[in-house]
């Protein structure tokens, strides 16, 4: 430790005062106070690291010194010096003044060294974690402003190139060029998803909870309006159900995630040959739960995929779609939220996922 600990030690004997920085001033920076209230003084005034008060002290004892203290500057790391029959007193400065340790009197030079240093470890620990927390929130706060930018000013271009590529293929007659412009669209298009699903993905694992009254119908409805201007979905039979006789609390962001996630992945992973395209969704909601259930006839999955396509980044298809966030996201989303989710599914003959989500009560 390349930083001197600063010790401040309490005593209403001078000669004890003297002798303790004579003794420690080689290894510490000391700082004495002859009683309660200049050491509190001291404490408020100086960067202490470590503070040591006698108990028995006319005026002020040294519980109620560190009771104090903590109010003022609860940050050094505090230690009690008592005798045996003090033990009633030790217990009332563990719970009032939150001491860290005592040492019976009289001490040993040893003894206080080891301690002094075992105490200021743990101060600079503490300063260390509340920089790093600091740093944290300072990332997060950062971290909010960039999701944002990215939904703004990335969509903003995307969606300009793709009405220009738009407005352009209802002027050209060439198919070549009419190909090129295509590719634009589908360029466009998968970036647009990813941002999409990279917001997902922020909103699923790194915002907490926001809880609000749930009602699915309305949920439901408005996912279905977005989906309709995201998807052809001119092919599709698709049939939703909603049962909600009563209140359910939930976060509406993580939810969406979740529905969100699984249309998108019954749309995209559908078996190419003509036949009808079916997707469902049913939600009950019963006894404090909300389930809910996906099925569609896609392509499904092998078997031996089955466990992995909750991971990151994973794909259980060469099928040139996706981003492998979508499960992951999902399955975050309803485990921090104290759900559980199943997966049946069955190679070329279709997909169900179940989602079971308690209620977060508020209050």
């Amino acid at each position: 430790m390349s930083e001197k600990i600063h010790v401040l030690y309490i005593d209403d004997e001078d000669n004890n005062l003297k002798s303790f920085r004579a003794t420690l001033r080689k290894d510490f920076k000391i700082f004495t106070a002859i009683d309660g209230e200049e050491g509190l003084r001291i404490a408020q005034e100086e960067e202490i690291h470590v503070v040591i008060a006698d108990q028995r002290m006319p005026g002020m004892t040294g519980t109620e010194f560190f009771e104090r203290m903590v109010k003022i500057n609860p940050d050094p790391v505090r230690i009690l010096l008592t005798g045996y029959s003090d033990i009633a007193s030790v217990i009332d400065a563990i719970n009032k003044g939150e001491v860290y340790r005592f040492i019976d009197k009289p001490w040993n030079i040893e003894q206080i060294k080891n301690s002094i240093k075992n105490a200021a470890d743990i101060f600079f620990m503490r300063r260390e974690l509340r920089d790093k927390t600091i740093k944290l929130e300072k990332l997060h706060s950062e971290m909010n402003q960039f999701v944002y930018s990215l939904s703004h000013e990335l969509r903003g271009p995307l969606m300009s190139i793709s009405g220009v590529s738009k407005l352009a293929k209802m002027e050209v007659t060439d198919l070549n060029t009419l190909e090129y412009f295509n590719m634009i669209d589908t360029a466009t298009g998968k970036l647009d998803d990813f941002i999409y699903k990279m917001l997902d993905f922020y909103r699923s694992t790194k915002i907490e909870h926001k809880i609000t009254e749930i009602h699915f119908r309305e949920v439901v409805n408005q996912q279905m309006d977005a989906y309709r201007e995201k998807f052809d979905l001119s092919h599709f039979h698709i049939e939703m159900q909603v049962n909600q006789e009563s209140a359910f609390f939930s976060d509406d962001s993580k939810i969406r995630v979740i529905l969100n996630n699984l249309f998108s992945n019954a749309v995209q992973f559908q078996k190419p040959s003509p036949g009808e395209k079916r997707i469902s969704l049913t939600v009950d909601v019963v006894e404090g739960k909300a389930i809910l259930v996906l099925e569609d006839n896609g392509i499904g999955i092998e078997e031996r995929f089955k466990n992995e396509v909750f991971n990151l980044f994973s794909r259980a298809t060469q099928k040139n779609v996706g981003t492998g966030l979508g499960l992951y996201m999902v399955k975050e989303a309803v485990e921090q939220m104290g759900g559980e989710i199943y997966l049946d599914t069955e190679l070329n003959k279709g997909t169900a996922v179940t989602v079971t989500l308690p209620s977060m009560i508020i209050g």
